[in-house]
């Protein structure tokens, strides 16, 4: 396997709780993903990446580690773990866990120690304990991710930081203890033979010392505020730390790599973490939460090569995770049919990208935001922190449907612990796979093709001449992506075959809302 691979690789990411029940418990877990291995290489990625397996009170969907070094029950053993592991590499698949340094649970043995030993003793250290304001009043007016205040009083008055839930207390990353124990978590799982670390919040470690207020009070996890020179967004003191993860990584080789979850201000900030000493890669968020507008895209892309070009990395493209809304839903507006013909666009379109891509589990088969889920079954602290004013994430975090015609559809023996919507039968593996004009046989070509074609991955870009509301550009060698974002049909240029369309092209046009390939 090449030791730059991560410059045009094809990424899987699994939400562990959803994509396949082993056990029977209604909740994915390692024997699923175990059982649906064959499937990921066959739809053709090059890797996956697993979010966060540890043992967790998951109060935050596991993002609430108690215990970086072991698996939690639910999900299955640290020996499953290393089998999993292997029967990837054995498939030819890399594998990426997920690190979660800025906060820890509460019940980590850390924070339980820390409440014990009292103020001012050096079990606090490690967190960012502080006295109040005043009497009731927090040590500043920072706000939660979440919603409401980022502060926390325990029992003895002092206040604890948490810039997400209160059960996922900052990290103190001035201290060297911290920085010494994280080091030690990333060679614990580069010696079980995992490939990488997907970077939780990489953008939130530190924060500046006198902790001063905002003065603002929105806060959001997608459409952030200004982060210049914030108190605790995107610090320029960070750096150091990937400096030293780095060294750690290279001591295992250089084919062992990272991707930053960075949510920045602008192009090139998010440069400055994928410096050659520094992260390997960096989830490009501007091109998810851009509009499907032929200028804005262009903007996007052009901005987003240039910065990490400068120095040297490769642009890593989204279009949905966990964590935001499927771009099915965010791209028809209200219209599923119109969002599944753009999806299936923007599929071509980010495949054509130089650089490397990364896929959330299920949008290969076109699922949508679930957005009429119960509220007595939503577990996302959005929704309890918010005061019920917001629905949270768990509508992109529902099982993946498998097959059959009634829920749990394949999923498990045990139900799901999210409610799957009916309509979901004629979007499962089996129904698509059947199909050949859908969206699952559309992911597939599209990433064979990707791993094969010379022009694909990695490399440079050069657009063409086109009306303003078609995207029209070459990769070398021999390949033009055309992406119709306008209202008339868009009349193909000279080409000798094409490779593959997201739509029909009667009459040798490029209808609106569709992408293709021309070799």
């Amino acid at each position: 396997m090449s030791t730059r691979w991560w410059r045009d690789a094809a990424i899987y990411q699994i939400y562990i709780r959803s994509l396949t029940d082993g056990s029977g418990d209604g909740i994915g877990d390692l024997a699923g993903i175990r059982k649906r291995l064959p499937y990921l290489r066959d739809l053709g990625v090059d890797a996956v990446w697993i979010t966060p397996w540890y043992p967790s009170p998951l109060a935050d969907g596991g993002y609430d580690v108690a215990d970086y070094r072991d698996i939690d029950p639910l999900f299955g053993t640290l020996a499953e773990a290393e089998a999993l592991i292997a029967e990837a590499h054995e498939l030819g698949l890399r594998l990426i866990v997920d690190l979660v340094p800025n906060h820890t649970s509460v019940r980590h043995r850390w924070f339980r120690a820390a409440l014990e030993a009292g103020p001012g003793s050096p079990e606090r250290q490690r967190y960012i304990f502080r006295q109040g304001k005043a009497p009731g009043v927090p040590p500043n007016d920072w706000r939660s991710v979440f919603g409401g205040p980022a502060w926390t009083q325990v029992p003895d008055g002092e206040w604890y930081l948490h810039l997400f839930d209160a059960s996922q207390p900052d990290l103190n990353w001035d201290l060297p203890e911290v920085r010494a124990e994280f080091e030690d978590v990333l060679r614990f799982w580069l010696d079980r033979g995992v490939d990488g670390f997907r970077i939780d919040v990489a953008h939130g470690l530190v924060k500046h010392p006198e902790l001063p207020d905002l003065g603002v009070d929105h806060e959001n996890l997608v459409e952030p505020p200004d982060r210049t020179n914030h108190p605790h967004w995107d610090r320029d003191e960070v750096h150091e730390i990937y400096r030293s993860w780095r060294r750690v990584t290279e001591s295992y080789g250089e084919d062992r790599i990272f991707v930053a979850e960075a949510w920045v201000s602008r192009p090139d900030r998010l440069a400055n973490y994928v410096r050659p000493d520094e992260l390997h890669t960096a989830f490009n968020f501007d091109f998810l939460r851009c509009a499907w507008d032929p200028g804005a895209l262009r903007e996007v892309i052009d901005s987003s090569i240039a910065a990490v070009s400068a120095v040297g990395a490769p642009t890593t493209w989204v279009l949905s995770n966990h964590d935001v809304v499927r771009h099915v839903t965010r791209y028809g507006d209200g219209d599923l049919e119109l969002g599944r013909r753009r999806a299936r666009a923007a599929l071509l379109l980010m495949h054509a990208l130089p650089g490397s891509v990364y896929h959330y589990q299920g949008e290969e088969l076109g699922l949508e935001e679930v957005l009429d889920l119960p509220e007595e079954v939503l577990q996302d602290p959005t929704w309890e922190r918010s005061g019920h004013t917001r629905r949270g994430r768990d509508g992109r975090r529902v099982p993946l449907p498998w097959q059959g015609n009634e829920p749990p559809f394949g999923f498990g023996p045990g139900g799901s612990w999210l409610p799957q919507p009916e309509h979901w039968r004629a979007l499962t593996v089996a129904a698509q796979e059947a199909d050949e004009n859908s969206m699952l046989h559309l992911y597939r070509e599209a990433l064979h093709l990707r791993r094969d074609h010379p022009a694909l991955g990695d490399g440079e870009l050069s657009w063409l001449d086109s009306p303003e509301d078609v995207l029209l550009f070459r990769r070398e060698p021999g390949l033009v992506c055309a992406v119709n974002l306008g209202t008339s049909p868009f009349p193909l240029p000279p080409h000798e075959r094409v490779l593959l369309s997201s739509e029909p092209l009667p009459n040798g046009k490029l209808p609106t809302d569709a992408a293709v390939w021309l070799a």
